[in-house]
């Protein structure tokens, strides 16, 4: 009920504003179970999916959306869980990820739709990643249920980093044919198998949305323009302090220079 309502309310609104285009809807099964595996490139892509769905999506999301205290918790609490985001506690990244698992698991095993990011976050320059191996094949094994690969179109224009204002534009939702892992099951715990499940799915992610592969994780990316993005901002900061001393030094030298009695 509340996501029918929340639906309505999200959804109708953006599909207005935005006007998304949607190709290949005709191969999300009108019932049963499924995993939607998708590209990540914004916060929206989590809006923007279900919007152009008749079915219900169940993502996971952080926590803290739903743990944060006072009004404003309460209330993004309540949106997240309206829009069918499932509370998963990241602290520990292989708790947080046995979590992931058993989450998707319940979603299909109650005949619904599982979303899942195999790149684990957003990409931080729009570029493919590498999809981890673990939540997303490990669901598909232990369930059966077909993995639909998913490619956003755009999304990560709407809302550049450090604009307030969304850009009014037409982002894009294409959904690919169903990929069947059948041959593979009761083998969820082979890395090697876990590993080539999740290649086939982020290959056919990028060919439906055209974007760059980079045969990396997206959070180590992150982690390389972080430390790029303060080894830059100390080099700023010791030639800022080198000019200091210079120009401090040709002062008191100048001075000196004036205080040297005439002859």
């Amino acid at each position: 009920m509340l996501y029918g309502a929340m639906k309505v309310a999200v959804g109708g609104p953006l599909k207005v504003a935005f006007r998304p285009w949607v190709e290949g809807l005709e191969n999300v099964p009108p019932d049963g179970p499924a995993i939607l595996a998708s590209n990540h490139l914004s916060f929206s892509d989590s809006f923007f999916l279900p919007a152009v769905l008749d079915r219900k999506v169940t993502f996971i999301a952080k926590a803290e959306y739903f743990t944060t205290p006072g009004v404003k918790g309460r209330l993004t609490a309540a949106f997240f869980k309206g829009v069918g985001q499932l509370p998963v506690d990241r602290s520990g990244a292989r708790g947080a990820g046995e979590a992931a698992i058993k989450s998707g698991i319940e979603v299909l095993e109650r005949g619904e739709l599982f979303g899942i990011y195999p790149e684990g976050t957003r990409s931080p320059d729009g570029r493919l990643y590498r999809g981890k191996p673990g939540g997303l094949a490990r669901v598909a094994l232990a369930t059966g249920a077909p993995v639909i690969p998913v490619a956003m179109i755009d999304t990560e224009k709407i809302q550049p980093p450090g604009k307030v204002m969304p850009k009014l534009m037409r982002p894009g939702v294409r959904i690919g044919k169903p990929l069947d892992f059948s041959r593979y099951q009761g083998m969820e715990h082979d890395r090697f198998v876990l590993r080539a499940v999740t290649d086939e799915v982020m290959y056919e992610i990028m060919k439906l949305s055209g974007q760059e592969y980079v045969d990396m994780y997206a959070t180590a990316m992150k982690r390389q323009l972080a430390e790029a993005a303060k080894a830059e901002k100390e080099a700023e900061k010791a030639a800022k302090a080198a000019l200091a001393r210079a120009e401090k030094e040709q002062a008191e030298k100048e001075q000196a220079d004036k205080d040297k009695p005439e002859r």
